[in-house]
């Protein structure tokens, strides 16, 4: 049975999950195997904008015969969740209409992306891509360091890999961009960008690796300009000024058809003084597109939240700026134009204990642990995070006795897991009382939903982080290609 299809453009505030008004727990010393996090402590309130609501087409939404409930907190969960009553029908409205372009010629075709990080190249090696269903590869990461110039996250392959990377794309049609910063790779960022002598011998430096890795276009995930970030992170007030003048500069030594895209939060760039911006006309001017981060809105915790909501329908949200919906609205608002915006899509979720704020130690080279017919899931990266591949691989999912090549695949619970979907954040989670675990991810019904929202409302594309976690059968992006009419 298939969700209701009305669709909003945007709303009020943007949901999270199950939280209710719940204080948030959670372990910053974590960032996770991709190495980046969105901050915990957000102060922006979502400007209030007004349009009108949309019906998705039936054929823009998932073919799934999974029906999706509003969960009840069962006696195990009732510390965990906590559920509201009932959604509200507030529907918010989107400035400048479904396909505010503000000047810009927008593309008629939306673009299909994904990361592709270096940690993966052993087990994930570049031909295993098929670039058939993609349109842009982000190489990730490559670090600014004190000398502003530029080093491998993994040091020891990457440049290998990412000469391999850039080849096989290009033979199959594809392109390539270098994705630099991250979580743990923008600390240097604010010094880079800081005076006209560091803008230019950063740019310089970043030039030298374009041409040298035959690139397509440059990523920069600066996490984040004018606020903390990752520990030890350099930061200036003057951060989004200088910001915007490197890349004005970036822009006039890089080709012509070099393309420069930019990693953000939810949240616009802050001003000197901390305040959201309010016109982002002059980034929109030299920026292809952003790519908006709904992720990691909740790691791991005793209080699971949703890693990537989709919006805020119960209006409960304790962080009603981190959504896909809210980050729309804030952008757009900013005057930033939607056919420049990305939406990013998570290929993984978190694992959490259902009685502890930490999960229990396990060796990473540890498998399925079994107990009776349950399992007990674990990270392959020996940390909290999941990849939706893994999830099937040890059997918490299966892929419904339904699902044929010509539809997208649904996927049921298994091994002692119930599959649940929480209707505030339009996001799935797993729940098991043998395990005690609860895991907050995406599979390819929400995903679908996602970019549904993000071609109804006229974004540019998705971006998937990473490749790496869908299916071999690619079941997450084929959804999101199906919902915005690939397919």
């Amino acid at each position: 049975m298939l969700r209701c299809a009305a669709f909003l453009i945007a709303f009020l505030h943007s949901n999270l999950i199950v939280q209710a008004s719940h204080d948030h727990e959670y372990d910053p010393t974590n960032p996770g195997r991709h190495e980046r996090r969105a901050e915990m402590q957000v102060t922006l309130a979502v400007p209030t904008v007004f349009t009108p609501t949309v019906t998705v087409p039936k054929s823009s939404s998932p073919s799934l015969d999974v029906s999706p409930q509003i969960p009840s907190a069962g006696p195990a969960y009732d510390t965990i969740f906590s559920f509201p009553q009932e959604r509200t029908s507030v529907f918010q409205k989107v400035s400048g209409g479904l396909s505010s372009s503000m000047g810009y010629a927008c593309p008629s075709k939306m673009l299909v992306m994904a990361y592709y990080p270096d940690w993966i190249g052993s087990d994930f090696p570049p031909n295993k891509i098929d670039f058939s269903r993609f349109d842009w590869i982000d190489f990730a990461f490559a670090v600014p360091n004190s000398d502003f110039d530029l080093k491998w996250d993994e040091p020891k392959n990457a440049s290998a890999l990412l000469k391999e990377l850039v080849l096989v794309a290009h033979t199959q049609g594809a392109k390539a961009k270098l994705s630099i910063g991250g979580w743990t790779g923008s600390k240097h960022f604010s010094t880079a960008v800081a005076t006209e002598k560091s803008r230019k011998k950063f740019a310089k430096n970043i030039l030298a690796t374009y041409l040298e890795f035959e690139l397509d276009g440059i990523d920069i995930d600066w996490e984040y300009p004018g606020k903390g970030g990752g520990s030890g992170n350099h930061v200036s007030s003057d951060d989004a000024t200088n910001f915007l003048l490197f890349l004005k500069h970036l822009r006039t030594i890089l080709p012509p058809t070099a393309r420069i895209s930019a990693a953000v939060e939810t949240t616009t760039f802050v001003d000197s003084g901390g305040a959201p911006m309010q016109d982002l006309r002059e980034f929109a001017s030299v920026l292809d597109w952003i790519l908006l981060m709904d992720y990691d809105v909740w790691g791991s915790s005793s209080r699971p939240g949703p890693n990537a909501p989709l919006h805020d329908a119960c209006n409960n949200s304790s962080q009603p700026d981190a959504s896909a919906v809210a980050g729309f609205n804030a952008w757009t608002s900013a005057n930033f134009p939607a056919c420049k915006i990305v939406l990013g899509l998570p290929s993984y979720g978190y694992i959490s204990s259902s009685t502890a704020e930490h999960l229990r130690t396990r060796s990473r080279s540890t498998r399925i642990q079994r107990e009776s017919s349950s399992i007990a899931v674990i990270s392959e990266g020996g940390d909290t995070q999941i990849q939706f591949r893994d999830l099937v691989r040890q059997g918490a999912l299966i892929r419904s006795s339904g699902s044929d090549q010509n539809s997208t695949a649904a996927f049921v619970a298994n091994a002692g897991f119930e599959r649940r979907w929480d209707s505030c954040s339009d996001t799935p989670y797993l729940r098991s009382t043998t395990s005690k675990q609860v895991i907050t991810y995406d599979d390819p019904e929400s995903i679908g939903l996602k970019a549904a929202f993000a071609k109804q409302v006229g974004m540019l594309g998705v971006n998937l982080f990473d490749v790496h976690g869908d299916t071999d059968k690619w079941d997450l992006t084929d959804s999101a290609r199906k919902s915005i009419g690939l397919l």
